[in-house]
This record gives structure tokens, sequence and C-alpha cells, in this order.
């Protein structure tokens, strides 16, 4: 029999009010021993909680009957006044009832298990508890509302498509249907070969969005790095001195431009140095500047091209810096900026938003916004990919290719779910959700 669980929905702490979730057949009974009688579905209702003539808390008490809430099982809410004690009070009186307190996403689990949502839709509402961009938000929202579902729902009806033609000729090979019919599944693969490669071809842009877009700002000793770090960030987040390489190693700083979520990185100047210190920065800064989605070019005036130029890519933008000097750069390609005097910044700022918004916005729901996702996505394509050269082989071989591309894209929205892809997802969440 399952267990009844309970478990705070609030941020633990003084608060004018700290919300308890309950869920699991135990509920009601739970509700009767607190004292909280006569509860109508999905209304709110004043009670006073007691238990065995103690007094925990008034409270606002909601019910909410199975299978209508958010578990698939009997759930309520006790609304109590946010006080550390009233809570503390209120969770020894459900242990006393028999409750236990809930594991991290195990009411997301439960939901889940009685088919409230898929597990798209169960990661999208531990994204969407940890949006802190519009961009991440209307994301996660838009895959709690089954649009990744749909995009890998829509990947399998075609595969299943192409099976059923393989399958029949496997199973009836000695009915009436036509002569090599596995191999008129061909062309109905082309296309989801193609499709899904589109998908992959997409696949940092979800992860870009959830995750954050990485710019590392790359260039020579002193040629403005730092200052331009503090500069965005709008704080002295970086040391900054005329002292050459007095950056030794990788700072990372979160912010948000134009509604997108980006990591900033300021690195060590590249340059050859014996120094064992600055030689591990100059290395992680190389690294970093590879791994990068956009690469910020930061050069002084008088700076030549120096180690950073083999980092840089067409798509990359150069950035001059000590524009206060007066020096003219205005023939060179990119963006003047002064850190000093502010000169720049706003072009710059605005020159970012359009690129995220360019790399990050698309007009399809991208089929990828975890590494899970992308893992199954890429088992799919090469099963389909092995199939569709093995159909010529004889339809048994293709056959067996093509449920395992199946099994994997089942595997995103659960359809096909092992305990460990469940505790990778679950044990993510917060605890309460």
């Amino acid at each position: 029999m399952t267990q009844t669980i309970f478990a705070l929905a609030t941020p633990p702490g003084r608060g004018a009010i700290a919300i308890l979730r309950l869920s699991g057949p135990g509920t009601d009974g739970a509700l009767d021993a607190l004292g909280a009688h006569g509860l109508k579905p999905r209304l709110a209702a004043l009670r006073t909680l007691a238990l065995d003539g103690v007094a925990i808390d008034q409270a606002l008490v909601l019910r909410f009957p199975k299978p209508h809430s958010y578990t698939g099982e009997d759930c309520a809410e006790l609304h109590l006044h946010g006080g550390r004690a009233v809570v503390e009070r209120a969770s020894a009186a459900l242990i006393a009832l028999g409750l236990r307190p809930a594991d991290p996403g195990e009411f997301t689990r439960r939901a889940f298990e009685n088919q409230r949502m898929d597990l798209a839709q169960a990661e999208a509402v531990a994204d969407l508890i940890d949006a802190e961009t519009t961009a991440q938000a209307t994301q996660a929202l838009g895959q709690l509302g089954g649009a990744l579902s749909e995009t890998y729902a829509g990947f399998r009806r075609d595969l299943l498509r192409a099976l059923a033609l393989v399958e029949a000729e496997i199973d009836f090979p000695d009915e009436e249907i036509p002569d090599q019919l596995a191999l008129s599944a061909g062309p109905v693969l082309d296309r989801l070969i193609e499709t899904l490669s589109a998908a992959m071809a997409d696949a940092d842009r979800g992860r870009r969005v959830r995750e954050g877009y990485r710019i590392v700002l790359i260039g020579e000793t002193n040629a403005g790095k730092s200052a331009l770090f503090n500069a965005l960030l709008a704080r002295e987040a970086a040391i900054v001195t005329p002292i050459a390489g007095t950056t030794r190693d990788v700072l990372d700083a979160e912010l948000i431009i134009g509604g997108y979520a980006v990591t900033l990185s300021d690195t060590a100047g590249l340059r050859e140095s014996d120094d064992p210190i600055e030689a591990e920065g100059v290395r992680r800064a190389r690294r970093r500047a590879e791994g990068a989605d956009l690469r910020l070019w930061v050069r002084a005036p008088g700076d030549g091209a120096g180690d950073a130029a083999a980092f840089v890519r067409p798509d990359d933008l150069t950035v001059w810096t000590k524009a206060d000097l007066g020096a003219d750069v205005a023939s060179r390609p990119g963006l003047s900026i002064s850190a000093v005097t502010g000169q720049g910044l706003a072009e710059l700022e605005a020159w970012l938003a359009v690129r995220l918004q360019r790399d990050l916005s698309g007009g399809d729901f991208p089929a990828v916004t975890r590494e899970r996702h992308r893992r199954r996505l890429s088992e799919a394509l090469e099963a389909v990919r092995m199939g569709r050269a093995r159909l010529a082989d004889g339809p048994e071989l293709a056959g067996e290719d093509l449920r395992r591309a199946s099994d994997a894209l089942a595997r995103v929205t659960g359809a096909v779910a092992v305990e460990d892809v469940l505790g990778e997802v679950f044990a993510t969440f917060c605890i309460g959700k």
C-alpha cells in the first residue's frame, strides 16, 4: 500500500504563510484527526487544527480528492502561519498520525506514476521552479504543456509507421502482401532521418536557454577584459590592476541579457609564461574559449593579433577597449567601448541581446532541453540510420534496429520507463515537489 507523505511546499524559515502538502490514501484520515472536518473539494476552509487536545494552528485547509489532484491521489494543503514552531508542531503531528516526510521530487514522481503527466512534463516542473529568466519560464511552460512530448510522439508515429511495414513482412511471409513490403519503409525512414538530424543540429538551443548562454572574454594581458567584465556586471567582481597577468583563473558570473540567462567568463590573458600558475590559468582560458557559445575578443589599441586570434570564430565579436584614451579604431571591425566612461557599453549590450535572440529563439519548440534528451535522440538517430541501411538485407535485422530506436524515443517521455531513468530525473527535484 502506498504510504501517505507530506512536505513543506514553501521556503523554510520565517514567513507569512507556510504550506504543508499531503498526498496518499491516509490524507482524509489525517485531516479528520487534526479536526479539519466537512471540507468541500478544492474549496479553502478555515479550521482550528489540533491533535490529542493540543492546538497546532488556525489554518486554511484545502482538500483535493483523487484522481483530480496533482499526484492523482487524495491530496491536501495546510496553509499555516509561517513561524518555524508552527510548522514543526504540524509536522510532528502528521508523523504521529503515520505520515512520513516526502523524498525529493516524490510528489511529481507520483504524478508521473499515476499518469497525470509524462516524464518530459515532470522535468518541466523542476525547470519552471528553477527558472530565473522569462525565456527559461517560457520554455518550461511549453514543455509542461506537452510541446516536447508531442515532438517525440511525432517522431515515434513516423517510426512506427515504417516499423509496421517491416513487421508485416516478418509476421506474414505467406500471406498475400506486396513483395518486398519492408523496402517501402525506406522513404519514411529517409524523412525521419532528416527530421531527427535537424533536431540534433538544434540540440544546443534548448540547453542554452535552460542552463545559460556561455560568453567568454579572451585577449592578451592588460587588454581590459576584467574591466569589461565588471562593467557588464555593474559590480567589482574581478580585480583590475595595471599589472599584466593579474587574472590567473577563470571567473564566472551569471547575468540576464534580453531575457536570457548568460554565464559570462573572465579569463587570463593569452600568452606564453614560465610562471606555472599563470600557465595553468592560460590553459584554462583556452579550454573555456573552445567550449564557449560566443567569444568576445577584447583588444586594446595597439594590440597585435596575439594568441587569442586562434580561438576567434567568424561569428565572434571584437571589442576594442579604452576608447576614452582617444584611439582611432573606427575603421576596424567590432565595437569600441570604455569601461571607465561607459562609452559603447549600451551598444555592446544591445548587440548581445540581438545575438542571443538570433541564437536562442526559434519557431519550433526545441527537441532537446536536457542532456538526457540529447542522448536518447542520438541513440534513436543512430538506430534509424542502421535500420535504413539494413532494409535490403532483410526485414528482421532492420526491424530490430527500428524497435531499438522506438525504445530510445519512448524513454524521453517515460512511455518506456526504467528505474535508473526515473532516478536520474527525480533526484534533481526539491522536497515538496
